[in-house]
């Protein structure tokens, strides 16, 4: 699969911080069904490897592992089932890593510098991280004028109300969404507000 694939499959991809509070599957039922089916497992906790394994045997659904720091953690998402991997910054091991197994692969960038080494890696699709703290929409916009085929996925401290403005950004085309699933709220409010991200789409 090609990462513009994935990040073509649907408009908010849900940033799941996996810490035992929802069965694995469940979960990922309930966003395929609400029109989310790209699902980025972080690897933040115990849990992330065997969400990754119980997901991706969800129909429809397409897993991917986020915080992938180096090669290590690449071949343990890989062998869990992942089709994606996300970073949250741009290394040269890690990209390399990426290019040699084959995997849709998302890196982070916050500035033109790192947006520049990745196309000399030959990458053309980035994660814009942590997209509020790194300056917002205004900052998005300054640094994609110069880079015209380059496409983001923002992600960090987008929310419900702020999602359309990003997914109205030419360059943006598609968001991560760690609003979805919070501590504390039951599959049903995960899936109502699932739906309405689900419903959203880039302009």
């Amino acid at each position: 699969m090609l990462i513009d694939q994935v990040m073509q499959a649907a408009p908010v991809i849900p940033v799941l911080v996996m810490n035992g509070e929802h069965d694995p599957a469940e979960l990922a039922n309930v966003l395929v069904e609400a029109g989310l089916p790209v699902l980025e497992v972080t690897l933040r906790t115990p849990d992330a490897l065997d969400a990754v394994r119980a997901m991706a045997k969800v129909p429809g659904a397409i897993v991917g592992a986020g915080t992938v720091l180096n090669p290590r953690q690449l071949d343990a998402a890989q062998e869990a089932g992942a089709q994606f991997i996300v970073a949250p910054g741009l290394t040269e091991p890690l990209t390399r890593a990426a290019q040699a197994s084959g995997i849709a692969y998302l890196p982070g960038v916050a500035t033109a510098g790192g947006i520049m080494r990745g196309l000399d890696l030959g990458l053309e699709r980035f994660k814009f991280f942590p997209a509020e703290a790194a300056g917002g929409l205004p900052a998005l916009r300054s640094l994609a004028a110069p880079f015209g085929a380059v496409r983001f996925c923002p992600t960090g401290g987008i929310t419900e109300a702020t999602a359309p403005d990003w997914l109205a950004e030419p360059a943006v085309t598609c968001i991560g969404g760690s609003w979805l699933v919070k501590k504390g709220l039951s599959l049903a409010e995960i899936g109502a507000l699932a739906a309405r991200a689900g419903a959203l789409r880039a302009r």
